[in-house]
């Protein structure tokens, strides 16, 4: 069994406030929890307006299978999410 975790850092420079950010956030997440079945949260940055550091979880036999499906959670963040992805990485346990 493979667990693999993709941690996102996004940067929303039009927020205004933390409602914004969660309105922008609360699309994207709702959009790969349904597409991919996958399990994700905001784990960093609650607090800030700009800011979210979001963590997705894959679980699978196969490493291959895993890693394919965070890069195109990461290409998909990095094409549609309302804001910026400034950093990424990929984790396997």
């Amino acid at each position: 069994m493979v667990v693999g975790v993709l941690t996102l850092e996004i940067h929303f420079p039009y927020a205004r406030s933390l409602k914004d950010k969660r309105h922008h956030l609360k699309g994207f997440k709702d959009r790969v929890r349904n597409k991919h079945n996958v399990a994700l949260a905001e784990v960093d940055f609650q607090d800030k307006w700009q800011r979210a550091l979001v963590a997705v979880a894959a679980v699978n036999s196969a490493a291959s299978v895993v890693e394919d499906l965070l890069n195109r959670i990461l290409r998909e963040a990095e094409e549609s999410v309302e804001g910026s992805v400034v950093g990424h990485q990929i984790d396997f346990y």
